[in-house]
Order: C-alpha cells, then sequence, then structure tokens
C-alpha cells in the first residue's frame, strides 16, 4: 500500500447499486472505477457490486466484458476477493474488498436475515507493508428491517470474535441503519464509526441525490482515526455516496 508513514492507510466504502445510475437508465461502472481511482484507497469495501451480469452487457453499449472485481483492480489494486449474495439467470452481484495489497481471503458466510434478501459477511486480511500485525477486514451489507440487522449484528460480532481474535479490525459498508441503531452494540465490542468520532455522527449517505440517511459507516478497533470524508461529486453514480477514512495501525 502506498502510505504516507508506515501504519498509515486509506480505506473507502460504497454501494455501487450494481453499477447503473440512481434510476437505472444508464452504466456507471466506467466513472466509479476512474473516481475510485482518484481517490488512490488502500482498501476498497464495496456493496451491490454485480459480478456479471449478461443483461448488462446486451443493455448498454459499454460494460465490461470481465468480472468486475478484475475490471476495477486491473493494473491498480493487487488482489480482491468477492462474495457472491444473490444469483439470477443472467448473473449474480454481492460484496467485494479491493487491496493493493496481498489479501488472505476468508469465507463469505451468509448472514441473511430473510429469503427474500440474501446477504453475506465478507472477510479477508491484509497486513500493511513493513508491518507484521494483521488487519481484519469485514465488508456488510445489512438487512432493509431493523429486527433483521439486530439478529446480524449478533452474528457479525460473534464471527469477528472468533476470528479476529481483538487485533485490527475494519467493518465496512451498507448498514442500511438510518435511525443508527448499530453503533451502540458496535461501541460494546470495542469498535469506533469514524465520523461519529470525528463530527459526533455518522455520514449522510443516501439518497445520494439529497442525503439525508446515514446508511454507509466505517467501524473500526484498534486503528487511530486522522480523517474522514464523504464524497458528494459521485452523486449521479450510484444511489448512494461513498466515504472514506484515513487510519493509521496502533
Amino acid at each position: 500500500m502506498t502510505q504516507t508513514k508506515v501504519g498509515r492507510f486509506s480505506v473507502m466504502t460504497m454501494n455501487v447499486h450494481k453499477g447503473v445510475s440512481p434510476l437505472h437508465r444508464r452504466s456507471t461502472i466506467y466513472e466509479l472505477r476512474q473516481k475510485m481511482r482518484s481517490h488512490h484507497p488502500d482498501l476498497l469495501f464495496l456493496q451491490e457490486l454485480q459480478q456479471e451480469h449478461r443483461g448488462r452487457i446486451r443493455r448498454f453499449g459499454q460494460w465490461p466484458l470481465t468480472e468486475l472485481t478484475h475490471f476495477l483492480s486491473e493494473d491498480f489494486w493487487h488482489d480482491w476477493h468477492y462474495g457472491k449474495n444473490v444469483e439470477y439467470p443472467d448473473g449474480h452481484h454481492g460484496n467485494a474488498i479491493l487491496s493493493k495489497r496481498p489479501l488472505h481471503k476468508g469465507q463469505n458466510y451468509d448472514i441473511s436475515a430473510y429469503r427474500f434478501e440474501r446477504r453475506g459477511l465478507l472477510h479477508s486480511i491484509t497486513q500493511l507493508e513493513g508491518v507484521a500485525t494483521p488487519i481484519h477486514c469485514f465488508c456488510v451489507h445489512l438487512a432493509l428491517f431493523e429486527r433483521g440487522r439486530e439478529r446480524q449484528l449478533d452474528e457479525i460480532i460473534r464471527y469477528i470474535d472468533s476470528l479476529a481474535e481483538g487485533g485490527p479490525t475494519i467493518v465496512a459498508g451498507d448498514f442500511n441503519d438510518w435511525r443508527n441503531r448499530v453503533s451502540a452494540p458496535m461501541l460494546a465490542a470495542g469498535f469506533h464509526e469514524v465520523f461519529e468520532v470525528l463530527t459526533g455522527a455518522p455520514a449522510k449517505t443516501f439518497p445520494s441525490v439529497r442525503p439525508m440517511l446515514p446508511m454507509d459507516r466505517i467501524y473500526v478497533r484498534g486503528l487511530k482515526i486522522h480523517s474522514a470524508e464523504i464524497l458528494y461529486e459521485w452523486l449521479k453514480l450510484s444511489d448512494h455516496l461513498g466515504i472514506t477514512a484515513e487510519l493509521e495501525i496502533v
């Protein structure tokens, strides 16, 4: 990873809305790739990534012919890990983690709260150059209903306790948590949300054209938070805004 100093790195998370505009009228995946690369994040957490969709290729004049993780990471991010959550006749989508450093790929754990809404918890481990301590990375996309999110959060914390063993950890993604019920149990598990630490409240990221709800989060444990930013210029590329943070291993 390209750090300004050893142990310092940047993280970005975004629900990419399957690579199409908020109203599904146009493909945005090429613009998304350009915008994400312009910020040079060392770790990228993506939700609703349309890894494969033959209908998109037929519909849009410009749509990558390769898997989207390969298209996004090519010649920029060293490694990637994809977890398929939903499959259908034309393809599938899920969560993904892209990294400038090699990833030790864990599993995509099924945390679906409802049959009609398939969700996964994607786990990978990476290390910064010159730093021996591993960083556990979890990419999530929680349920639309609060009762389901409560069950999912219990599962997520159990998985983290088992897999990360108290070490530096990032949990990033679309929490669908507009009433901010997630932060209290995450705090009890030792996690701090980057915008809550710096501004007192999670970032408002949805809907992108007029963000009113704090859906997207970056929770960290064992990491120092230096800065965080909402990517407002991306409002026409997805129905969510992306967020980014600069972190340091401590």
